[in-house]
Formats: structure tokens, sequence, C-alpha cells
């Protein structure tokens, strides 16, 4: 039983008056929670995926639905299927961690409890876990149990199934919470979202998609008919498709470009060249799994700098990076939020 020395950890991570650990499940104050693989089933089984609901001996479900309300299945769904197609941890990822982690004085996070929202296979927990004193993972598809596989010998880890609309944890569970790449595939405004999540930590650390302010016009202009085309290929589900559809963008798209850029670097005109900045150091398979990502998600939003520093009415500080990827930033020290007072009553007969 993984957990069966964690009680007081989770018992404080879910604000719970008594936690035991069972063989198959967890019980918070009573409520029986599933453990699959050491992964903690923390949402609602309506939400669950079509396989895990057969699995626990349910009836399958219909296809993935298009968003309804706060909840997205076809998102569940893509980066489910995303992070089973690209399960492994790559060299590349390390100095991605870097350039998200500027901001950040990776020694301050020693001995801290971390949350990683959205962990995806636990590509970033990879190297915050021999810093933090506990390390959370969060991710409400099928890619969570990559990301146990990932990091089988953190005896530090803590994997839970939720959503992030419904985050069975308490108020101020974790000193440090990074998500990273999420809230802009939420059907619901990526910068309130970053205002709900003040609640949970004392230090935010968000990447959401920039509207390309501070690009070259010629990105704002080659924009409208790339995301035309990711609106269609995502409708498209078949697993054939979408591998054929990587290796394509890859040699169209993506490889010119870097070439371009490779060919304009003398000139000093190779960060003008779109994706080339990112892509340029990447392996094939790295450069996949963002086609597969940027291009199968359903939703995505953007937000531009000034937007982000708007969260000032939410945080005492925020920092935005100006290097790559944009936007990422830090937040920090959250405001209490505001008090809607209702206007008093007039006296009867007034």
């Amino acid at each position: 039983m993984y957990y069966a020395d964690k009680t007081e950890l989770l018992r404080d991570l879910f604000g719970a008056r008594e936690v035991a650990a069972a063989a198959d499940a967890v019980i918070v104050d009573g409520r029986r929670l599933a453990v699959i693989d050491d992964v903690i089933l923390a949402m609602e089984p309506a939400q669950y995926p079509d396989w895990l609901r057969t699995r626990l001996g349910g009836e399958p479900g219909p296809a993935p639905a298009a968003a309804t309300g706060d909840f997205a299945p076809d998102i569940q769904s893509t980066f489910g299927a995303e992070w089973q197609e690209f399960p492994d941890i790559l060299p590349e990822h390390e100095t991605e961690f870097r350039q998200y982690f500027d901001l950040v004085d990776l020694e301050s996070l020693r001995g801290q409890r971390i949350c990683d929202l959205g962990c995806g296979i636990g590509r970033w927990s990879h190297f915050l876990a021999p810093l933090a004193r506990e390390i959370v993972l969060v991710d409400f598809s099928a890619a969570i149990f990559v990301a146990r596989r990932n990091l089988r010998a953190r005896a530090n880890a803590v994997f839970v199934m939720a959503d992030i609309k419904r985050l069975p944890f308490r108020a101020a569970f974790a000193d440090f919470v990074l998500c990273l790449g999420v809230l802009h595939h939420l059907p619901t405004d990526a910068l309130d979202e970053t205002r709900a999540l003040a609640r949970y930590a004392p230090r935010l650390l968000i990447y959401l998609y920039s509207a390309f302010d501070g690009r070259p016009l010629h990105y704002r202009i080659l924009f409208p008919p790339v995301d035309a085309l990711r609106r269609a290929v995502s409708r498209v589900h078949n697993p054939s498709f979408r591998a054929i559809f990587t290796w394509l963008a890859l040699w169209l798209l993506y490889m010119p470009l870097i070439g371009l850029g490779h060919a304009l670097r003398p000139l000093g005109l190779a960060e003008k060249v779109p994706l080339y900045d990112f892509y340029s150091r990447k392996s094939l398979t790295r450069i996949r799994q963002d086609v597969y990502d940027r291009f199968f998600t359903a939703i995505e939003q953007r937000v531009n700098r000034a937007q982000i520093l708007r969260l000032a009415d939410r945080f005492e500080s925020v920092r935005v990076s100006p290097g790559i990827p944009q936007w990422h930033f830090l937040c920090e020290r959250p405001k209490p939020p505001p008090v809607l007072c209702e206007r008093p009553k007039p006296p009867p007969g007034a």
C-alpha cells in the first residue's frame, strides 16, 4: 500500500479529520477514493474517461464530447492519448525546465510542498522532486498514470486524478504551485482560473499561450490560417490520422521554418522566423509531441502581457518573464478576495 505511511500527509492535503489507507483506496472522512496503480481517483465518477470506467467495472460511456460548462471530455481524451503516445522524459525537457523557472530561485523550493497541476507525464516534477519535501502531481487525464511510472523512484510524491476546477484539497495546501500549459485549454477564462488558484498557495508559476504581442507583425498574420487548421483537425480523433498528421506537420511546417531560421542566422534574422527560437534544438520526437499538443486540442486561449499584469488585482506581485516560452509568469502573495457588500435595505415604510 503506497499510501500506508502517508496518511498524515493526505489528512493535511485534504483538510480532513481522518484518513485511512486500504489496499485499493484511501478513506477520507468516510469517503472512499479508489486507488489504482498508486493514483488516487478524486474526481466525480461521471468525469472518468471511458477506459477507467470500464476498468472499475462500469459500463463504457459515449465518445469524448465537446466542452459543456466547465469540463471538456475531448480535452481530457486528447491529453491522455498524447502522453501515452509520448511518455518519456527527454533530455531537452531539462532545458525547457530551466526556461520556465527563470523567475524562480530553485533553492527557495527546497523542503517545500510543491503541486504540479496538469502534470502530464511529470516532466517538470521529475526535476522538482529532489528539492521538494512533498510533490503533489495532479492531472485529469490518463497522463497521471504515466507520471506515476516516470516518478516511481520518488517516495515523496502523491498522485491524484482530479479536475482542476474541483480540486479536493484544502486552502493553502501547498507552498508553490506550477501550472504550465494547462489553463489556456480550459473552457473557462484562463486568467480567471489563475485568480482562482490563489487560494491554494502563496506562489504560482503559470504558462499561457501569448497573443503574439512583442512579436513581429507576420506572426499575427500567419496565426489565423494555422488556427483554422487546428480547429479542423482537432475534430478528428482517429489515432492513425493523428500519427500521420504529426509527421506531416513536422516535415512540411516545422522543419522548413527551422531550416529557414538556420539560413538566416548569419544575417541576425533567425529569431524573426516563427517556431525557430523554441524548436531549433529539439529532437524530432519532442517536435512531434508539440504538434500533437498544439493541433489536437479543441480549446485554445491566448493572452497578452498587459492582461497578465492586471492579475495585480489578486496578487501583490506579478512578474512576466521576457524569455520563451511566452508568456510564463510568477504570481506571489495573493490578496484577500474582494468582499461584495450588499446595499443596505431601506427601513420598513421608507
